[in-house]
């Protein structure tokens, strides 16, 4: 069978996301403060596009407000009044012998004489002093020279804990090398004030010897913070301690054993460090008092406030009003008149051609975040609406929820709720809220009646918990009684996954907890 060469010519149909589709979709999974951003960049990128203005013009019109009269005029309003235009006039008096004889009073001492103000008079009494202009034109604060005076020059910046420790090292040591190694051992500590490399890592990478390296780390946790620079928490703990005088060997071997801490164990820890039940108290109060992230009064990263994307208010007849929260949604327009007047110039090809472009990008963005605001409300409303019961009794009243739910509900893809959903907030009366956390999972009836939610049922076992006493400490298998009495049909397994993401300890834990005595 020969083998040869062939042109067919084919017709068929297939799906492809343009760029503008993909911008879409990545539209409506952004944030507020993402989609903000996005806005942000087209303004500047697109001549067509402008910002939207919000509100009234802030010049009063149509108000009866005071109306200053034009230059040269005098309403009998304002000619009333003496006190404001006595200071204008050219007989008010502005020497010192003229105000102490209105006045009646010696104030020799407000005035340094009626000298001369004058350029020159100034330039001859300086001279006279045997000093010159150029001899203070760097000081004071230039607005003599024309300058506005900068007040952010005067307001002292937040110090980060870098620099903060860059500085102590600056002045606990002179050695170049060692100030090398220093600033290396800073750069390794995170916000919280740990050195997360070890001085291996640091020797190896700077070529330098590891027992002088560690000299350094030595000297960079003699720092303030006091702490800073450990390698661990125990570490953290045993610096502020050695500080304060109090780290002895019964507080030693406390900290040796942080784990017997966090579990509360105090039969143990009294044996280890060999203390009494008083004394045990008293070390457990200085424990609390320490500072477990020391770096952390630097701050660290900006927090970024949450904004709600939309907001749910209770009406009068017992109904929720939903809306959009317009502070959290950029508006932006198409300059038309923009447009008309460029297309009447003409122009090159190729300036017909740009504007062609930005304006189906400005018409594209327009309509993307006209339509991203009528399918995060659309669906908002769903959930509202299938939640009603959350948001007016509370969180046992949860009801399970899931994507497809919502997605047969207003007619889109599961996909698109799942980003409709993502990073987007509602502000309830019960608080500020994800959209994601009205989707919870499913758990059967005990009795084969109404599925309970999955958050419903992790709030019960915390009440549970919290209900509790010393002499009635509930295991896993007594919650999944108590819970089978409510109708709800759980495994341990569930009940014991549920209380870790509470971060409740178990019942051993507990018991040993709320027996030991009140102090600790």
């Amino acid at each position: 069978m020969a083998l040869s060469a062939k042109m067919l010519l084919r017709q068929g149909q297939s799906l492809v996301m343009t760029p503008q589709l993909l911008q879409a979709i990545k539209l409506l999974q952004y944030s507020s403060v993402e989609l903000a951003a996005f806005v942000e960049e087209e303004l500047e990128r697109n001549p067509l596009l402008e910002r939207a203005e919000e509100g009234p013009d802030p010049t009063p019109t149509g108000i009866d407000a005071p109306v200053a009269p034009a230059a040269g005029e005098m309403t009998a309003e304002f000619a009333a009044d003496p006190g404001e235009g006595d200071w204008a006039t050219p007989e008010f008096a502005t020497t010192s012998e003229g105000l102490t004889e209105s006045l009646g009073s010696e104030i020799e001492n407000a005035f340094d004489g009626d000298r001369d103000l004058s350029p020159a008079a100034e330039q001859n009494k300086l001279e006279a002093m045997g000093l010159s202009d150029s001899a203070w034109s760097g000081v004071g604060g230039g607005e003599a020279a024309g300058e506005a005076s900068n007040i952010e020059a005067y307001v002292a910046g937040q110090s980060t804990l870098a620099e903060f420790l860059s500085e102590q090292l600056a002045l606990a040591t002179d050695d170049s090398v060692e100030r090398m190694i220093g600033l290396a051992v800073i750069d390794a500590i995170d916000e919280a004030g740990y050195l997360r490399e070890s001085a291996g890592e640091i020797a190896e990478r700077l070529g330098a010897p590891l027992e002088r390296v560690e000299k350094v780390i030595f000297l960079v946790q003699t720092f303030e913070p006091t702490g800073v620079g450990a390698r661990d928490l125990a570490e953290c703990l045993a610096l502020q301690l050695r500080e304060q005088d109090r780290f002895d060997p019964a507080m030693e071997a406390m900290v040796a054993n942080l784990p017997l801490v966090a579990r509360r164990d105090f039969p143990a820890l009294r044996k280890i460090c060999g203390v009494d039940d008083d004394d045990l108290k008293d070390m457990m109060a200085e424990i609390r008092r320490l500072d477990p992230k020391p770096g952390r009064a630097f701050g660290g990263a900006p927090i970024q406030p949450v904004a709600p994307d939309v907001i749910v208010r209770a009406a009068r007849d017992g109904s929720w009003l939903i809306e959009l929260n317009s502070e959290a949604l950029p508006r932006v327009l198409v300059n038309q008149a923009y447009v008309a007047t460029v297309s009447r110039k003409g122009g090159a090809e190729e300036d017909k051609s740009y504007m062609s472009q930005c304006l189906q990008t400005a018409n594209w963005l327009t309509k993307s975040l006209e339509q991203r605001a009528r399918t995060i409300l659309k669906v908002s409303t769903e959930i509202v609406r299938r939640q009603d019961a959350f948001l007016a009794h509370g969180v046992e009243h949860l009801r399970p929820l899931n994507l497809k739910n919502i997605a047969d509900a207003v007619g889109l893809h599961e996909s698109t709720v799942s980003r409709v959903t993502s990073n987007k907030y509602m502000a309830t009366p019960r608080g500020l809220f994800e959209l994601k956390y009205f989707f919870t999972a499913s758990i059967a009836a005990h009795g084969g009646g109404d599925a309970h939610s999955a958050e419903a049922v992790r709030f019960k076992i915390k009440q549970m918990i919290d209900a509790e006493t010393a002499d009635a400490i509930l295991s896993d298998d007594a919650i999944v009684e108590r819970l089978k009495a409510q109708d709800i049909d759980i495994a341990r397994r569930t009940v014991a996954k549920y209380r870790e993401s509470l971060r409740i300890p178990s019942s051993v834990e507990r018991r040993r907890e709320k027996q030991a005595p009140s102090a600790f």
